[in-house]
């Protein structure tokens, strides 16, 4: 409101300094503006109202990080898989399960050049959310030491997150 009140005096300054204006043509205009100004003022506590009513309705919104985490399964000095597929599943899960309670994981398959051997293996996509990254963390630490990894990949990507239920429950939609 108050870069309003500025931006209306500066035009009010900006009429009364014309010297080419007659009196009465200053007099209709200074008229004219401060007509319109009411009328703004009339229109702006129905937008702020209406700006407060979105700022309530984001408040229901959950704002968070997820992390997604990228777990090669071969051994970082040989180069050979550590696990067979369905071990590394389930020693993941076994980890993952004692440190968050809860995770999605898909399996993925990558790849990366270097010197100019390509190497390859089966991977992890691990998904997590509502945690924090020390747990992430302190995750990473078991899951590379495990896995014999030089490092896990981790990104930290900002969501909103809603567990949904549906519009009703199930004795409504008999």
């Amino acid at each position: 409101m108050f870069k309003k009140i500025i931006a209306l005096t500066a035009i009010l300054a900006l009429l009364m300094t014309g010297t080419a204006l007659a009196e009465e043509s200053k007099t209709d205009r200074l008229t004219a503006l401060i007509e319109w100004a009411q009328n703004l003022a009339k229109i702006t506590p129905a937008r702020e109202e209406e700006a407060a009513g979105t700022e309530k309705e984001n408040e229901n919104v959950n704002t968070q990080i997820q992390y997604v985490m990228y777990l090669g399964t071969n051994d970082k000095d040989t180069n050979q898989p550590v696990f067979t597929p369905e071990e590394a599943m389930v020693k993941a899960q076994e980890i993952l399960i004692r440190h968050f309670g809860g995770y999605t994981i898909q399996e993925a398959r990558g790849g990366w050049l270097d010197s100019g051997i390509l190497y390859q293996e089966y991977t992890l996509v691990i998904y997590l959310s509502d945690t924090t990254p020390e747990a992430i963390h302190a995750a990473a630490d078991e899951l590379v030491e495990v896995f014999r990894q030089s490092s896990v990949l981790i990104q930290a990507n900002p969501t909103t997150t809603e567990f949904y239920s549906g519009t009703g429950s199930s004795d409504s939609q008999q």
